[in-house]
C-alpha cells in the first residue's frame, strides 16, 4: 500500500471503526469477538484497499462482518440456555438493563443469519437491497429471514411486543 492510499486508509478505518463495531457486537453479542471481527474486517478491507477506496467500502466492509460472523457462528455451534429475562418496571435505569437483557436473550434464539438480517435491516437501516447485497442472498431471502426472525422474537419474547410491532 502507498503511503497515500495508507492514510486515506487509515483516516477512513478511524471514522468507520465504531460503527462497525456497533455492526459487529450486535451481530455476535460479544463484546471481545466483536473486536476482532473487526479487526479481522479492518485488515481485508486494507488489502483491498486501492480497488475499494472509490466505492463502497464500509458496503464491503459489512460484508466481511457478516459473513465472518456467520463463519465463526458454524464452527462454534452449540445451544445457548438462557434465563427467561422479565422486563422489571419499578425503576427506569433497572427496566432498561432488563430490557437490553431481554433483546439480547431473544437475539441469541435467532440464527446467525437471521439475526444479521435484523440488525443490517432495522439497527443499521439498510434497504432491503443493501442488506442482501451485504448478505450476498437475494432480496427475497432478507424479507422472508426477517419475518420469520421477527416471528421468532415475538414467540421467545412477547414482552418485546412494543418494539416488534404486530405479527402479520
Amino acid at each position: 500500500m502507498v503511503r497515500d492510499d495508507r492514510e486515506d486508509f487509515t483516516a477512513w478505518a478511524v471514522s468507520r471503526q465504531h460503527a462497525l463495531l456497533r455492526t459487529a457486537y450486535l451481530l455476535s453479542g460479544d463484546l471481545h469477538r466483536a473486536q476482532d471481527l473487526v479487526q479481522e474486517t479492518l485488515i481485508k478491507v486494507a488489502s483491498r484497499w486501492p480497488r475499494l477506496r472509490d466505492g463502497d467500502p464500509e458496503a464491503y466492509a459489512r460484508t466481511i462482518l457478516v459473513r465472518d460472523n456467520i463463519s465463526w457462528w458454524r464452527r462454534h455451534r452449540r445451544e445457548h440456555v438462557t434465563d427467561d429475562v422479565r422486563l422489571a418496571s419499578s425503576d427506569d435505569h433497572a427496566a432498561l438493563v432488563d430490557r437490553k437483557l431481554l433483546v439480547a436473550a431473544a437475539l441469541d434464539q435467532l440464527t446467525a443469519k437471521q439475526r444479521s438480517v435484523l440488525v443490517l435491516r432495522y439497527y443499521d437501516d439498510l434497504t432491503e437491497r443493501a442488506t442482501a447485497a451485504a448478505l450476498g442472498v437475494s432480496v427475497g431471502t432478507v424479507k422472508a429471514q426477517a419475518h420469520t426472525a421477527l416471528a421468532r422474537l415475538r414467540a421467545v419474547a412477547p414482552e418485546l411486543g412494543e418494539f416488534l410491532g404486530k405479527a402479520n
